[in-house]
């Protein structure tokens, strides 16, 4: 009879480590039983020996002592309650070995369940061709006195729509639109070649100019609500620096520290800084960028820019008769603290920058100077202070120059959205002078790429 492996739902008999206790049973009724049958035959008490036959004479029989029979009867017994309980387990044991058998052949028998079908995959088919989408809202009021540049009360200052995706394995595209209440226009839209040999990193499109620190970033990122009066008066402006162009960037290896040296070309214009009257009047920037960790906790962000091009002084009647050009110098200053151990509640970063433009105009060279000097302290998780210093000349009048101070107070619930308050004090042209209170909220949905650190 073929066995099968017990079932785990079938009950057994407890087992001991090394036999089953039918075997031991088995082996101490073969003992008892040998020795009895080599023993000589002990006849019953009071019964007579078998006589021996008649020609030989027959001995007088002893009879047993009463210990020995004594003896023998729970020897006899033992043996046949060993016996019946050895036929108990192998009953036992034959029933259960029949029960795994029905079992196993009713299993055999049995068609097995069809499988359940495996999960719907999730559609992401849909997503294969489509760009990561999202959007950034910037609500902004303002409250006080402004008589050279007042703001509305309530204004829905931007909504920014980016489109990020990979082109293919060797490109990359990024487009961001700016919609404000009553127009949109294409703030960025270039394609990015990280793999070109060589190490270059080459992108073309209508960009920010990666001059100073300010500039590239989107409004949004900016650690106030609104912009420093050195990018106001000599850095294009509200909207800042922005051409369509071509920028190629290159890491520098050497042993002491990060640095990233970046050419651009431009079209030639951008803002009120920078205009281009034929189609040779290109934009030409430079930027130099270091980067060193102090320590774990401090890193230290130096740059140097410079760009160059055609202006709008020397247009009469439509006719750029000056062919004036304007130069811009500047230097930049990043420092950031966060230490390891706190670092969802406390941190430090100091900012400045610096820019020099020379403007060429009729009556002359206009030499202008500003700068700005921040800092935002983190106090609690959710929590920013900060302070900002403002000092400018304007490029077409060197002469006359605003000042400003401004302090800020951050609450962010999370990265997705912020709410920003600002008391900002301003004096125009060294004569007016405007107070005033920004409230920002600003929100974001969608999947939102990282912005250069």
């Amino acid at each position: 009879m073929r066995q099968s492996p017990p079932d785990s739902t079938t009950p057994f008999l407890p087992r001991r480590q090394s036999r089953p206790p039918w075997r031991a049973h088995a082996a101490v009724a073969f003992f008892v039983g040998a020795f009895v049958a080599s023993a000589p035959a002990v006849a019953p008490a009071g019964a007579r020996a078998v006589a021996e036959p008649q020609s030989t004479p027959a001995p007088s029989v002893v009879p047993a002592p009463p210990q020995a029979s004594a003896d023998s009867q729970a020897l006899l017994k033992e043996i046949a309650q060993l016996r019946q309980e050895l036929e108990e387990v192998r009953k036992a044991y034959g029933d259960r070995l029949a029960a795994l058998e029905a079992q196993v052949a009713a299993a055999a028998g049995a068609q097995p369940p069809p499988p359940e079908p495996p999960p719907a995959a999730p559609a992401t088919s849909s997503k294969v061709f489509n760009p990561d989408i999202a959007v950034i809202g910037n609500l902004l009021g303002t409250a006080g006195t402004n008589t050279v540049s007042p703001s509305p009360s309530i204004q829905f200052k931007e909504a920014e729509l980016s489109f990020q995706a990979a082109v293919d394995p060797y490109a990359r595209a990024d487009f961001f639109v700016s919609f404000g209440q009553d127009e949109a226009s294409l703030e960025e839209g270039y394609i990015t070649f990280p793999t070109i040999p060589g190490g270059l990193l080459v992108r073309a499109g209508l960009m920010r100019a990666a001059f100073g620190k300010t500039n590239p970033q989107h409004p949004h990122t900016l650690p106030w609500p609104d912009k420093p009066l050195v990018s106001l008066n000599l850095a294009g402006g509200e909207d800042g620096l922005a051409d369509a162009g071509v920028s190629v960037a290159r890491l520098i290896p050497n042993p002491w520290f990060f640095l990233e040296a970046t050419g651009q070309l431009y079209r030639g214009d951008q803002g009120d800084v920078f205009h281009a009257s034929q189609a040779g009047d290109l934009n030409y920037l430079v930027r130099l960028r270091a980067y060193q960790d102090v320590s774990e906790s401090a890193n230290v962000d130096i740059g140097a820019s410079f760009s160059m091009g055609h202006n709008d002084a020397g247009i009469t009647d439509g006719v750029d008769v000056g062919r004036f050009t304007t130069r811009l110098y500047g230097a930049d200053a990043t420092v950031r603290y966060k230490p390891l151990r706190r670092s969802i509640y406390r941190s430090f970063i100091g900012r400045t920058e610096l820019v020099w433009s020379r403007r060429q105009q009729f009556d002359g060279v206009q030499s202008a100077f500003g700068y700005y000097v921040s800092g935002d302290y983190q106090f609690a998780r959710r929590w920013y202070a900060g302070v900002r210093y403002d000092w400018s000349d304007r490029p077409d009048q060197a002469t006359v120059f605003d000042t400003g101070v401004a302090a800020v107070l951050t609450f962010r619930p999370s990265e997705f959205s912020l709410v920003r308050g600002m008391y900002r004090w301003t004096r125009y042209a060294q004569s007016e002078t405007a107070n005033e209170l920004l409230m920002q909220v600003q929100f974001a949905i969608g999947a939102h790429g990282a912005h250069p650190f």
